[in-house]
């Protein structure tokens, strides 16, 4: 599918992946509405963008599911119909299972889960009128593996793999395509925004992200799998090998996991 002419929607746009995203798609012949919570993150981003004048700021929180189908009404408002929405928005997590009290495990599932189904179900029934449509889901490689330190936050990314295939099938027959991304480390700003135990962000961040892919490589990575609509794509250095070997040697990777420490 050629993006030229079409309308891209991105979650999370404010910073790291999503940000790089869209200074990526903006320098082709595309419509952007960029979202996160702060307003003037997103017209920092707008202004860094080749078409500026393409590009609308729609400023919402993904966690609050009960506005879901006004911000569908808005992004349309502004920009038109969507033809690709992008789910980028989502927080890590740094805490052990048993330190990180059950409101911070639905918090994490609020926004990674349930906010990424809400506004796709608020945006289906647009998509299947028009019998068009692409959904784009940054998961991640703990969509796989789950690690030490982020059961939560592997918990929802599992989550979102589980909805995505039964809506890829569903919706096959209406045009409606969906990719899932499974990024490794990215050098983001994830790790320091992570909630710890007390739900307060990770400040020390994590040595494994800062070593980790430029942002702009995992844009174009995923700017790619979008003109292709893949079914999936993983984006990342060596951690990406988790996914493979959960696959194929589960039990080394069991052994792996017990050792490595991915604080």
């Amino acid at each position: 599918m050629s993006l030229q002419g079409k309308t891209v929607w991105i979650t999370g746009a404010s910073s790291g992946i999503g940000e790089a995203l869209a200074l990526d798609l903006s320098a082709r012949d595309v419509t952007l509405v960029l979202s996160a919570r702060r307003a003037d993150e997103l017209e920092r981003v707008r202004s860094r963008c080749a078409r500026p004048e393409r590009v609308h700021v729609l400023a919402m929180d993904v966690s609050k599911t009960d506005d879901a189908a006004a911000n569908v009404e808005r992004a349309i408002a502004l920009a038109g119909p969507i033809d690709v929405m992008v789910h980028n928005a989502g927080i890590g997590q740094r805490a052990i299972a048993l330190d990180t009290p059950l409101a911070e495990d639905r918090r994490i599932m609020e926004l990674n889960y349930f906010g990424v189904v809400a506004l796709t179900k608020a945006l289906l029934p647009s998509m299947q009128k028009r019998r068009t449509g692409h959904f784009v889901v940054v998961s991640s490689v703990t969509g796989y593996v789950g690690t030490q330190y982020r059961t939560a936050y592997a918990a929802s990314k599992h989550a979102l793999h589980g909805f995505f295939e039964g809506l890829r099938a569903e919706v096959f027959a209406d045009g409606i395509a969906v990719t899932m991304v499974c990024p490794g480390f990215v050098r983001t700003e994830i790790a320091k925004k992570a909630l710890a135990a007390a739900g307060t962000p990770n400040a020390d961040g994590h040595h494994a992200t800062e070593g980790g892919i430029a942002p702009e490589v995992a844009a174009r990575a995923i700017g790619k799998a979008i003109d292709r609509q893949k079914r999936e794509v993983y984006v990342g250095g060596g951690e990406i090998a988790g996914i493979y070997l959960r696959r194929f040697l589960p039990g080394v990777l069991a052994q792996t996991l017990r050792r490595v420490k991915t604080t």
